[in-house]
């Protein structure tokens, strides 16, 4: 199974960013992504930002993760 899953965009380098979610933070691509700022919440779907959200549905869609023992 595969999984997106939200994350805050905390620093950005170029084309990749550094993002975090629970105290884990990943290196991730940015490049498919235009107009990505620092805060910003992306869902990331192997090692890749494939959209952006915003902090509401970041919330709501990682408490349904953790009620479900995803996260």
């Amino acid at each position: 199974m595969c999984l997106a899953v939200p994350m805050k965009v905390k620093e950005i380098k170029e084309d990749m960013g550094e993002v975090e979610v629970g105290g884990v933070t990943r290196e991730v691509g940015l490049m498919l992504l235009d107009d990505v700022e620092v805060g910003d919440w992306v869902i990331i779907h192997a090692g890749i930002a494939i959209s952006k959200l915003d902090e509401k549905q970041a919330e709501e869609t990682l408490k349904l993760f953790k009620e479900v023992g995803i996260i």
